[in-house]
């Protein structure tokens, strides 16, 4: 995970001047400890996205990932889509087979 506003750094303790000074300076910052994780869930059958964080005593705090947490996230596919691909792009993605030309239908 990453931070791009000082206000993020913030919320996981670091004093206004320091985030500040740092988002200024670089621009993103890792933040060591936190990542996205998906588990499959037995009962609703389906895959669950949690924002898991590495406690300093070796415990982890587990929670349901709010969406916002997905700007912060490198290296895991946005569970909404690329918001720059388009809709005939992602149904064409979602199709089994290869057709070619015959995919398209010409107006002449």
């Amino acid at each position: 995970m990453f931070a791009d506003q000082a206000g993020q750094l913030q919320q996981r303790g670091m004093s206004r001047r320091n985030a500040l000074m740092l988002v200024a300076s670089q621009t993103t910052v890792a933040i060591q400890g936190e990542w996205l994780e998906a588990f499959w869930c037995e009962d609703c059958q389906k895959t669950i996205w949690y924002h898991v964080r590495k406690r300093d005593d070796g415990t982890y705090d587990i929670s349901v990932a709010p969406q916002e947490l997905w700007q912060q996230v490198s290296g895991v596919i946005d569970c909404l889509g690329n918001p720059s691909v388009g809709e005939f792009t992602r149904k064409s993605a979602r199709q089994f087979g290869y057709e070619g030309l015959r995919g398209f239908q010409f107006v002449s």
